[in-house]
């Protein structure tokens, strides 16, 4: 451990705080205090603690750091900015320039400027994920913890431990009161993930005043049934001790560890420290200025770097980051050469690339009248793709038999305690931690996928947010997708969720209308590397399609298509996705029989069609046809755009009921006779 308590060392933590004070008073917009307190914490993780090279921010055996808490981001950036960290180009190679610029630094929370009013993942390197909603980070931090942890299972070796990696986190009050905290906490708890530390800011301040309002738990006793470590610091400002808590962390075997560091907001402002008045809003210039006094830097000067700071960081994190990539990359070219198979994979891996053969075995469906329930066959080619992605992991809140989620082929494993290389993870009822982990495993290169009832995502719905913000291409398998749940009635029966889902930009809303459609929608989504794709599956069988008769499921890879078409014009058009989609066409065959053109649409993705050019779209749904229907076991609203003002929709306004499924249909009118008396209309 370096020596500590020298004058540089206390220049460079007040650099910290100085630059990110200016950053927030020029923006005049900003969270100024909590970075003042914790600056000291985040100079010792990088320059004491981190195995991180600044010019390699995409190294794979990096040690990770997140800010949970980040609103504080100005930490983050100035941080980053000292540490020299360079940017990337978009193939993720550094480049010669800096990754958070002063420049940009200048420009806190501005249009045009990486350093935006909380950390936003693609927006410079060095920032590992978004964060921002608290809560957020601490479930990242789990899902790259446990990532780690499977990567080393599977591909380290006696003589190359090409993954040893930490994953540092600072953390708020804030961050530990949100439910996601303690569910993802519990989830690492069990598991065991000694790779994994929390830095928790026991500052006692929230914006509406003292954390006492509302908070009072006794957080070590808390984490100590959680099955952590708990190391408490009583002085943010103390070095030494936090020197010692790490290494604390470091000694500690199978339990992940917290530090509750009691640190004062604010710290040096006279007027604002220990203050509410310092967490959400500037400082003023005034106090700025008394601050700056107070640490020993020019007052007036803004953005002020003191001679020798930036060499400061150069020489401790750049010189030890330099050594310990240029030994990890000596181990990876020797482990290329001997197990080349391995290693093959993990260049996919650091790539973002699917493997050659991946889609070999995804099985072609049989028509069939009677069918199956697009969760079964979602589960066949699920274990079809992944048998041959070897680094896809997932699982469920606890539902995996219902949401044919398991992997189920030789090797695929179980992920628990003690055994942390199999790929059947278990999340227990823990759906918001479930998404945001399965963002962090994403984060870490693997194909994450997460799986519970269809209407649980108004558990995860930010998480699964987050997925869409980062371009993480998480899977989400949600079944029991509509009133045919049947029996469990109203509060199991998602109604407006799939309105609330398609609202989510960037999210590949899937509901396939059979098997194989299940099939040509999972290919499209394995292929779609910068979105999240959500699999809207159910629970009834609906029959598998002749498609001699009806055309190819190809057609999901541009969201929707013609099904079934007619001679000439039109005279209406029937759209249907997931298991209404059969009632188009048996509508469809009654009104033909009744002498009317008609064309049957599929619309497994309404997010991807709507991707498509113009030509395309008017192709599928001519501008001069206006009579169109479309039926759908949710509400009417994303349909607008596609049936048009005179199109006429066959779903539900209200909740569902509780019943044999077949009667919740008939009991809302939805069915074929529905769809023709519509398109009679």
């Amino acid at each position: 451990m370096t020596a500590l308590s020298t004058d540089i060392e206390n220049l460079a933590v007040d650099t910290i705080r100085a630059l990110s004070m200016d950053g927030v008073q020029t923006a005049n917009s900003g969270h100024p205090g909590t970075p003042m307190a914790l600056a000291p914490i985040a100079y010792q993780l990088f320059n004491h603690a981190m195995n991180y090279d600044p010019d390699q921010p995409n190294w794979p055996g990096r040690d990770r750091f997140i800010l949970s808490c980040g609103h504080a981001s100005m930490l983050l950036y100035s941080t980053l900015h000292l540490a020299g960290v360079k940017a990337t180009d978009k193939s993720g190679k550094p480049t010669a320039d800096l990754a958070i610029p002063m420049e940009h630094i200048k420009n806190f929370r501005q249009i045009g400027s990486v350093c935006a009013g909380h950390p936003e993942f693609g927006e410079a390197a060095g920032i590992e994920t978004t964060t921002g909603p608290l809560g957020a980070g601490v479930s990242n931090s789990v899902g790259m913890a446990m990532a780690q942890k499977w990567l080393a299972e599977n591909y380290n070796t006696d003589d190359a431990k090409l993954f040893d990696y930490n994953i540092y986190t600072i953390c708020s009050d804030g961050d530990l009161m949100e439910g996601i905290a303690t569910e993802a906490a519990s989830v690492a708890g069990h598991l065991g993930l000694d790779n994994l530390v929390w830095f928790y800011d026991d500052n006692n301040i929230t914006i509406e005043g003292d954390t006492d309002l509302a908070f009072s738990e006794d957080v070590g006793m808390k984490f100590k049934g959680l099955g952590w470590n708990v190391i408490d610091v009583a002085d943010a400002n103390d070095r030494a001790a936090l020197a010692k808590a790490i290494e604390g962390f470091h000694a500690c075997s199978g339990k992940p560890t917290i530090v509750i560091v009691k640190s004062i907001i604010g710290y040096g402002a006279p007027n604002k420290q220990n203050t509410h008045g310092a967490h959400g809003a500037p400082l003023g210039w005034d106090e700025v200025e008394l601050a700056k006094k107070y640490y020993g830097l020019p007052p007036e000067e803004k953005f002020f770097v003191p001679e020798g700071v930036r060499e400061h960081f150069a020489a401790n994190l750049g010189a030890r980051g330099a050594e310990g990539y240029a030994a990890w990359m000596k181990v990876w070219e020797k482990y290329q050469a001997d197990h080349p198979e391995k290693a093959a994979e993990l260049q996919c891996i650091f790539d973002g690339e699917l493997p050659a053969g991946w889609d070999k075995d995804i099985p072609v469906f049989e028509a069939d009248e009677k069918g199956d329930a697009t969760r079964n066959s979602s589960g066949k080619v699920l274990n079809a793709i992944a048998k041959n992605v070897p680094f896809m992991i997932g699982g469920s809140a606890d539902l995996a038999p219902s949401n044919k989620s398991d992997l189920k082929f030789d090797g695929a494993g179980q992920f628990l305690p003690g055994q942390l290389g199999g790929r059947n993870l278990h999340f227990g009822i823990r759906e918001h931690a479930m998404a945001g982990i399965a963002n962090g495993i994403s984060l870490s290169g693997l194909r994450s996928y997460a799986a519970t009832f269809f209407v649980f995502t108004d558990y995860m719905r930010g998480a699964m947010r987050l997925s869409c913000i980062m371009h993480q291409p998480v899977t989400y398998i949600l079944t029991h997708d509509s009133i045919g749940v049947g029996e469990d009635g109203p509060t199991h029966q998602p109604v407006e969720h799939l309105t609330a889902c398609r609202a989510i930009p960037g999210l590949y809303v899937f509901r396939p209308g059979d098997a194989n459609e299940v099939a040509e929608c999972y290919r499209k989504a394995m292929t779609s590397t910068r979105n999240p794709s959500a699999f809207v599956l159910s629970r009834q069988n609906m029959p598998t399609l002749c498609r001699t008769k009806y055309a190819s499921a190809a057609g999901c890879a541009k969201g929707g298509y013609v099904l079934k078409d007619c001679d000439g014009t039109p005279d209406v058009i029937l759209m249907g996705s997931g298991s209404e989609l059969n009632y188009a066409v048996t509508a469809g065959e009654t009104l033909e029989a009744e002498g009317k053109k008609v064309r049957v649409v599929s619309m497994p993705c309404m997010d991807i069609f709507g991707d498509q050019d113009q030509a395309y779209i008017d192709e599928v749904l001519p501008p001069s046809v206006t009579n169109r229907v479309a039926i759908e076991a949710g509400l009417r609203m994303s349909w607008d755009r596609w049936i048009g003002s005179h199109g006429k929709f066959v779903g539900m306004t209200s909740y569902g009921a509780s019943g044999p499924y077949d009667k919740v249909y008939e009991h809302f009118g939805i069915n074929a006779d529905a769809v023709v008396k519509a398109a009679k209309a």
